[in-house]
């Protein structure tokens, strides 16, 4: 039995603290960690009635179907205001289930992405007769005219990876919608604190809870929540993939989903200081961060998010080489891959995330050799900014 989270009074860090926590017999205040894989039963009637759904009840991990996993996914579902959330191994996991259960009439992928999600895309799922149409995020008046020969998935993440575009959710699912196609956003940059896609029409949201969910780099995990209708298609895909997450690490991510908040609100008030530092530093030819007046997609940010993020990309002047100096001068902040950690964490994402995308691609997308990609953590501001300063004196 789980509590009663359903108090639209509840703020969303009531709800990272209680919401979906079980009635647990011997008084913990928070879910317990049921590691089986397996659950017994009195009787095959008793099995049964699980089964088929007459009684409530537990099966077998693998199907998602643990006390600690139900737990994690009722929090999950209540923190983006959705129906139901599946739990997944992997932000990719989450992902590939996705695109599997809703991509068969087609799908369209505005503006930038992950670049493993743009590999799948582009080089798995054609080989499955799933197909994906990829369009910029400056084309969307060409969204309408894709959609009416019957495209099924409208998909894109906001803020984008590495370039940080804003791409409006409400005018794409209005296009969408209009056409008959389901909308799916990638939250993972945003979190839900700082956006909520269901909210501003989207059908589907998932995140990497490798990031700012886990928060500590400690974890990989994956989420996609939404209405029980659109995630009865993605179930199946998760079960017999084997990609629903372990227990011990949605127990993991259920103790940190209880400090989610007070996390992001930080990121958020120290990526913008640095973002604005960066503004004004010579050795920067441009910074990438929604929070900035003056940035392309400031406008739309501020209507549709919160909080503008704990992501700052900036371009150096220079070569990837000189890029590469910087980077490597860097004392306090950590050269390494993925992002929303505690400490803060920076790449360049031609040698990372977008390193097996063509060069040439790269360029068109506007993510250059000298772009540093900087995943902003909760150590102090003043020691964060005076590392990148003496970095970029180099």
């Amino acid at each position: 039995m789980t509590k009663d989270h359903s108090d639209p009074q509840q703020g969303l860090s009531t709800r990272s603290i209680h919401a979906g926590d079980l009635d647990d017999a011997l008084g913990s205040p928070h879910t317990p960690l049921y590691d089986s894989s397996t659950f017994r039963f009195d009787s095959t009637q008793a099995l049964l009635d699980v089964i088929d759904g007459r009684k409530p009840g537990y099966l077998y991990t693998r199907y998602g179907s643990n006390p600690t996993i139900r737990s994690l996914e009722e929090k999950l579902a209540s923190l983006d205001g959705a129906e139901g959330a599946l739990a997944f191994s992997s932000g990719m996991a989450a992902i590939s289930s996705l695109l599997l259960a809703h991509g068969r009439r087609g799908i369209v992928c505005i503006g930038d992405a992950y670049g493993g999600t743009l590999e799948l895309l582009t080089q798995q799922l054609p080989g499955l007769g799933l197909h994906a149409q990829l369009i910029d995020s400056a084309q969307i008046d060409r969204l309408a005219a894709i959609l009416q020969a019957g495209t099924g998935l409208v998909y894109f993440e906001t803020p984008t990876n590495p370039t940080l575009d804003i791409i409006d959710i409400r005018r794409v699912a209005a296009i969408a919608h209009a056409h008959g196609a389901l909308v799916a956003v990638d939250n993972t940059f945003a979190s839900c604190v700082n956006q909520r896609p269901l909210a501003l029409g989207a059908d589907l949201v998932m995140q990497s809870a490798t990031k700012y969910l886990g928060g500590h780099s400690d974890l990989t995990a994956g989420v996609v929540a939404g209405s029980d209708a659109n995630l009865a298609a993605i179930r199946p895909w998760r079960k017999n993939l084997g990609q629903a997450i372990a227990p011990d690490i949605a127990h993991r991510l259920s103790r940190s989903l209880a400090t989610l908040v007070v996390r992001v609100e930080r990121h958020n008030a120290t990526a913008a200081a640095i973002a604005e530092m960066l503004s004004k530093h010579p050795k920067v030819a441009r910074v990438y961060y929604p929070g900035l007046r003056g940035s392309p997609g400031h406008a739309v940010a501020a209507e549709q998010m919160s909080g503008f993020g704990g992501m700052v990309t900036f371009d150096v002047h220079g070569t990837a080489d000189e890029a590469m100096r910087a980077v490597d001068a860097l004392n306090l902040i950590t050269l390494a891959p993925s992002l929303g950690g505690a400490e803060s964490l920076i790449t360049q994402p031609a040698t990372t995330s977008h390193h097996d995308m063509d060069p040439a691609e790269r360029r068109r997308r506007g993510i250059t050799d000298s772009m540093i990609r900087l995943s902003v953590g909760l150590e102090d501001p003043s020691d964060l900014i005076r590392d990148l300063e003496q970095a970029l004196s180099r």
